[in-house]
């Protein structure tokens, strides 16, 4: 887990907490993950500024007290921020109520209706697929995800240049069927 030196006191807090519930604590991703009938529940993260317990769907709680952020472009997941044990344990029964509606929505199989993300093909792709057909099928083969990771990426960029730039650094992940995340880095 990233920055686990720096909020181990909050993760001993939230184990604490969570300790009280029969879910199965596993590290998925590097981190501690709690799940239900083997189903994710929630997980601790560790950033450089907060400490989170995220909510796999998270985006199916009530929230009455506004508590659960959105990371990113996520539609799911949400997540609760600390930043101090102190916090952690003057909000434990808000976060056993939480936990508690999150492994109800889990228990009956509740889902959030994903909507697609339509991702325009920057003209500096398509002129890509043009030149190489095999771009092309290899970008077609990856997963609906993994396709969006580098849209979101290229689409990022301001300039023709850095677009251009991008694709040309991207593409042997893509050749490879790895996500925009999945790369490995140089």
């Amino acid at each position: 887990m990233a920055y686990r030196d720096r909020w181990k006191a909050e993760i001993a807090e939230m184990r604490r907490v969570l300790a009280t519930f029969a879910l199965k604590e596993e590290c998925k991703w590097g981190k501690p993950t709690y799940t239900l009938d083997g189903k994710n529940v929630v997980i601790l993260q560790g950033f450089k500024e907060y400490f989170a317990l995220g909510f796999f769907q998270g985006a199916l709680l009530k929230d009455p007290k506004k508590l659960l952020v959105q990371l990113g472009k996520t539609q799911v997941g949400r997540v609760m921020k600390f930043t101090s044990v102190r916090e952690i344990g003057a909000q434990a029964s808000t976060i056993k109520a939480y936990v508690r509606e999150a492994m109800a929505a889990e228990r009956a199989g509740l889902r959030v209706e994903s909507k697609p993300v339509n991702l325009p093909l920057p003209d500096e792709l398509k002129e890509r697929f043009r030149q190489e057909p095999r771009l092309k099928i290899a970008f077609e083969a990856l997963t609906p995800g993994r396709q969006r990771s580098y849209l979101y990426h290229f689409a990022d960029a301001k300039q023709a240049a850095t677009r251009i730039a991008r694709i040309e650094k991207a593409m042997p992940g893509i050749f490879s069927g790895k996500g925009f995340l999945e790369r490995p880095k140089r």
